[in-house]
């Protein structure tokens, strides 16, 4: 018998590090953002599209759950160097960003700072499970 509600145990993992400082508008936004860039790396994240019963058309999302966590700038950046050094896919987020009004202005944000000097609010990775809750250790999830 096939049971559509039982869980299910991912191999892979989505996870989104948010620094705990930041207002809440910002958690949102830098979220938003964040995860907006995974599907594109990995389309095997990306479910099917939905319907409703009228047949009305609806855009794919994730097919797993995204786990969102908080922490430490000094945590972020550890966990920054963590998904570097594993070769993981990665989206950042930056203070910088805050200011800038479009997509060529994030990246040349960006652009402009070394990896080291990168004024992180936030990041995204996935990958397989083992590798990201290595990334993310010591980080609490988001209340």
């Amino acid at each position: 018998m096939n049971d559509d509600n039982a869980p299910v145990r991912f191999e892979t993992k989505i996870a989104v590090l948010l620094r705990d400082d930041l207002l809440t508008w910002q958690r949102l936004n830098v979220t938003a953002f964040l995860v907006s860039g995974l599907g594109t790396r990995a389309p095997e994240v990306v479910g099917e599209p939905y319907a409703d019963a009228d047949d009305t058309p609806y855009l794919p999302m994730f097919r797993q759950p995204v786990m969102v966590f908080a922490g430490s700038k000094e945590l972020l950046t550890t966990a920054h160097g963590r998904a570097v050094t594993r070769g993981t896919a990665t989206a950042v987020f930056t203070g910088d960003l805050f200011a800038t009004g479009h997509d060529a202005a994030n990246r040349a944000a960006v652009r402009a700072v070394t990896r080291q000097g990168l004024d992180l609010v936030g990041l995204a990775v996935y990958g397989p499970r083992k590798d990201v809750d290595k990334i993310v250790k010591g980080a609490s999830m988001h209340p």
